[in-house]
């Protein structure tokens, strides 16, 4: 009997002396892990709604963590402003954007959450106003504007150019540019449509110095194509980008 307890007194002096010496985990190396550890995707399925200064501005729909259905946006004033469908975290179907009365003033084509197909503009009675055409993201050419009464606007500023030849005495050329109306706004850009887009990485922007755009061009005693390509994108009255195309032949074939 007394050998029995002698053997627990030493079992409970061992417990007491491997906490005492840290040995064991404390409570606070406990609660440091729980600190840090991550914590895993909750799953939330349903609506989460955001404020700013008690205003809602977005409506966001969930499934299973992930953004599906419809998302809304809106007006400092409590007004729709837009709608957007998601699939699996990616705008898909159509983006609506709401005039403040209620109206649709846009819808925008998405595919895996770029835009791809016709963008239609409206008016507040309902109206087209416009219809742009994108592939993968990219402009297309392909722009149509209407007046409040429905008749398709058929006139956009030309690209003009003259040149500045002064090959035989420094062995350069300057292409000068503008357009026919000269209040419009306009960015230049050197290169052609690429599969039928507008794609600016394979374009090279022009730039205006002292509201002037031209383009210098310098002898190369190589061959070199016969034209250059100039690319036009001018801002409508509607605010969007009518891309108007110059192809110009060069007066020598060496000219880059």
């Amino acid at each position: 009997m007394k050998t029995v307890f002698n053997s627990i007194v030493v079992l409970l002096i061992l417990v007491l002396a491997s906490g005492c010496s840290g040995k064991g985990p404390s409570k606070n190396v406990s609660d440091q892990l729980a600190d840090t550890a991550s914590v895993p995707d909750t799953g939330f399925t349903g609506i989460t709604k955001y404020y700013s200064d008690e205003l809602i501005v977005k409506e966001v729909t969930f499934a299973n963590g992930v953004m599906q259905g419809e998302t809304k946006t809106y007006y400092q004033g409590g007004q729709l402003n837009q709608t957007i469908w998601y699939e699996k975290g990616l705008r898909e179907d159509s983006v609506k954007k709401y005039y403040l009365e209620g109206q649709v003033f846009r819808s925008t084509p998405f595919r895996h959450d770029t835009i791809d197909g016709t963008q239609i503009q409206y008016y507040r009675n309902g109206r087209i106003r416009a219809k742009l055409k994108f592939i993968k993201g990219l402009r297309t050419p392909f722009l149509e504007e209407y007046t409040r009464d429905g008749k398709l606007i058929g006139e956009y500023p030309a690209i003009l150019f003259t040149i500045n030849d002064n090959y035989s005495t420094n062995g350069k050329v300057r292409i000068n540019l503008t357009l026919s109306d000269t209040t419009r706004k306009v960015k230049f850009y050197r290169g052609e449509f690429t599969n039928g887009v507008f794609d600016t990485t394979k374009c090279k922007l022009i730039p205006g110095i002292n509201g002037k755009t031209f383009l210098d061009l310098k002898k190369t005693g190589t061959p070199r194509p016969e034209y250059v390509g100039i690319i036009g994108a001018i801002l409508t009255d509607f605010g969007n980008r009518y891309l108007s195309y110059k192809k110009i032949e060069l007066p020598y074939k060496d000219l880059n």
